[in-house]
């Protein structure tokens, strides 16, 4: 079985978040707000897998149903 690079995996998926995210014209601050956050950190640093941030499952349905796309479309390609 192949072993899964889940550095690659995160940095994937936060590349993905951002794309769909700008793609609906959206900022980072407006996700993190509508996360529920106050900053704009959890994303920021999610999106760029800044010293080992990354989205959790939790995050990444929520995100999906903000941006109204499905979940799969954030885990493309990985």
């Amino acid at each position: 079985m192949k072993k899964l690079d889940m550095d690659k995996i995160h940095k994937k998926i936060g590349e993905n978040v951002a794309h769909y995210r700008k793609e609906a014209g959206m900022s980072q601050l407006d996700l993190s707000l509508k996360l529920g956050h106050k900053s704009v950190s959890i994303v920021a640093s999610a999106e760029r897998f800044y010293q080992g941030k990354h989205f959790n499952i939790n995050h990444l349905f929520q995100i999906a149903d903000i941006l109204n796309i499905e979940v799969e479309k954030l885990i493309n390609q990985v």
